[in-house]
This record gives structure tokens, sequence and C-alpha cells, in this order.
């Protein structure tokens, strides 16, 4: 059994102590981090995409979205669920709350929100009131627009109701989707933002160690997928995207959710870790196990040894200036026998969620990716999985990395496992 990572001091540095900011930084964390700052920075590059895109405002309903403009959270699930609450960010003027009923204290605290409404379409998503409020919604920003816009009418959503887009454009507005652009404008991380991966990382590694000392035979999925959530939750974090755990014969093909299957002596369990852990910040590396005691087959072993290779080659291919098109040309070349199962991206972005960039493998380029570079701040996921149709198992490795001037550094650091390796 590997030996498990200690955590390290965490704390989450987005939550006021009795209403003021708090600007602490912890062991995790490098002397000078400032909250204050990288809200500032992002909210900054925010605008700098809007000015590029000659926008008057951009609307904010998605939760990340909000979270990298102004460090606003609230109920965060079920905001992922209901369009209900949103965020003006004017170019220049007031950036103004529209909140939840009874709740806007949650973030008023913070310097980057300037005034706080209550929503205009807060029951719309429960009670079909898409329109009676659409123009009413429409109309409080419209009018807005007209006082900060210095004439222009062009304003930005990430998502919204149909409806409320009709409203908008009724009310002399221009409308664009910027969904796209804001996850551009995020491709690149601030330092302190990395700062908050890796905190992050520190929370989800000291979870995967708890989950892989309770790995015995008779244990469910789902009670190893409850001591990765408890961990993560009670060490700051705040909830895991995907149920993505899976032993014995469920780990081929991939994508098989947590299950109430018990374990076996001999399996492999599979586990993506897929984390909104502290700060928001996201933490993306996967990890399999062989369950002891006992010797892992030559089948399971071969097979962990290329998930480890295509890794492994894989992020010595990344370099700042490189195109994602010759990073898919250079990537790792999957066996045919193996080529069905393949993972759809050979890296993904990571930053509050799993980001820009994607690149596809070479023969899925041009359906799934648009060519880029890679650049000094992105932070990405490189991942691999192995196994063939049919073959009733399957390892999935994945490590998380930032791309730096000088080529890559790693920011998962959880240990393989040197049974499966053969060392």
């Amino acid at each position: 059994m590997l030996q498990p990572i200690e955590p390290e001091a965490l704390t989450d540095l987005e939550t006021p102590s009795a209403g003021a900011d708090v600007t602490g930084v912890t062991d995790s964390l490098p002397p000078g981090f400032d909250p204050v700052r990288m809200r500032a920075d992002r909210l900054a590059r925010v605008r700098a995409m809007m000015r590029d895109q000659d926008l008057a405002a951009v609307i904010l309903f998605d939760p990340y979205n909000q979270r990298y403009a102004t460090g606003s959270r609230n109920m965060f699930g079920y905001f992922l669920r209901n369009s209900t609450r949103y965020i003006y960010v004017p170019l220049e003027g007031d950036v103004i709350l529209f909140e939840y009923p009874g709740s806007a204290h949650v973030s008023t605290w913070l310097e980057t929100i300037d005034d706080n409404r209550t929503s205009q379409v807060v029951w719309s998503a429960v009670n079909s009131k898409d329109t009676a409020v659409a123009r009413p919604f429409a109309e409080e920003i419209a009018a807005l627009v007209r006082a900060d816009g210095r004439g222009g009418n062009r304003v930005g959503l990430d998502r919204c109701g149909h409806l409320h887009a009709l409203a908008l454009e009724e009310a002399g507005l221009q409308v664009m989707d910027v969904m796209g652009d804001l996850l551009y404008t995020r491709r690149l991380k601030t330092p302190d933002e990395i700062a908050c991966l890796r905190l992050s990382m520190a929370t989800t590694e000291a979870a995967m160690a708890a989950v892989e000392r309770s790995i015995r035979p008779g244990i469910t999925e789902n009670e190893l997928f409850g001591v990765f959530y408890g961990e993560v939750i009670s060490r700051g974090g705040e909830f895991v995207e995907t149920r993505l755990l899976s032993s014995g014969p469920r780990t081929e093909p991939w994508f098989n959710e947590a299950s109430e299957r018990s374990i076996r002596h001999g399996d492999l369990i599979a586990f993506d870790t897929d984390t909104i852990g502290n700060n928001g910040y996201y933490s993306d590396f996967s990890r399999t196990f062989q369950v002891g005691p006992g010797r892992p087959t030559g089948y399971q072993r071969t097979l962990y040894g290329m998930a480890y290779e295509q890794v492994q080659h894989n992020i010595a291919q990344l370099r700042p200036g490189m195109t994602y098109r010759e990073l898919a040309e250079k990537a790792w070349p999957i066996p045919e026998r193996y080529y069905d199962r393949r993972y759809p991206s050979i890296i993904h972005g990571v930053g509050m969620h799993g980001e820009t960039p994607l690149v596809a493998h070479y023969g899925d380029f041009d359906r799934f990716s648009t060519d880029d570079v890679l650049e000094p701040g992105m932070v990405v996921s490189v991942e691999s999985y192995i196994a063939e149709v049919g073959g009733g198992e399957g390892i999935k490795l994945e490590e998380e990395v930032l791309i730096t001037p000088e080529g890559v550094e790693l920011i998962s650091k959880y240990p393989f496992d040197e049974r499966l390796l053969g060392s």
C-alpha cells in the first residue's frame, strides 16, 4: 500500500469572517497571496474581453462566470440548475448583483459587488413565469445599459432563457453569446489562481489517500466515493462534479459511475476526481488501484504500463507556443487494439472546472478541437484511458500540469501504484 499524503493546513480564503475580507495565507499558499487582488485581476480580464468585443455590459447567469468575475457564490448547485440569479457587469460603472430574495448578504461584503437588487426572474424556473418576468427583467437591464453604456447597446449573455434574450432585443439591446469569449478569457491563470489550484489539489490528494486506505474486499463503490466526498467537504472543498469511480468489470468501458457493487480481491478500482475544491478551483487527476493482497495480473500491468506511458509521453510534448494540432500529431500513438476505447481528449484546460483548451486525438481533432497555441499560465489535465472492447478491465490515469515559460510543472503529485507499474 502506498504511503498516505498528509494534508496541509487548509482554509477557504473567500469566506468572510464577521463581514470582513479574509486575506490571510496558509502553508499551502505562497507569501503574498491576495484574494482581493485575484478578484480584481479576474474582473479586469472580463472587462478587457468586453472592450475587445465592443460590449456595453455582460449579464452573467452561469455560477462559474459569476464567481470568476466577482468572487460571488450562492447555493452553487441550485443555481447550476436554475438560472434565476444574475450579475450585471458594465464596461464602466457599478457591478450589480441580482440575487435570490433574502440572500444578498452572502455576497455584499465583496469589494467587487457595488450594488444589489432582487432578481426579476427568481421564480421563473420553478413556477413557469418566464413570460411574465421576461419584460421587467429586460427593461431594467436596458435602463442600466442606457445609463452606463455611453451610447452602446451590445450586451453579452453567457446563458439565458430564450424568452429573456428576446425581451432584451425588444428593449433595444443587441444580444451576443459570450460563453466562448469568457472561457477563452479564463484560459490563462494569474499567480493567485495557480495558488488556489495548488491548494485545491492538496485537499483532493488527501481525499484520494483516504480512499486508498479504505480499499478492501467487500466495500462498495458508493462507500469509497462517500469516503472521498466526505474528506473533500471536511477539508474546505465544495463538491464533486462526477461519480467516476468504478471497479472490476465496470472499469471497461469508462464513464461508469459509482454503484452498490461490492469490490472483490484482485479488482481494479479506477477513479477520476473531478473536484471543485477550495475557493471554487478544480482539481482533476485520476488513479487506478488494484485490490490486494497479492500481485496484479500480467494483463492489468500491461494496461497500466501503457496508460502511464501515454501520460508521461504527452506531458513531455507540452511546451509554450506548441499548436493544439501539433500536440495531436505528436501524442502517444494508441495501439489499434485499444483505439476504440480511447479517452475523448489528450488534454483539457483546468480552472474553476474543466475548461479551454480541449485537444482531441489526431483522428478526432477536426471534429472536436479548434487550433490555437499553448501559453504560459494555462493549467491542463493530461488524460489516458487504456482498455479494449470486451477486455473486461480498464486503466484511467491523469495528471494536472501548469504550462510554464520553460515547459511544464506538475500540480498533481499523488504517487502511481508501484505494484501495477511492476516496480
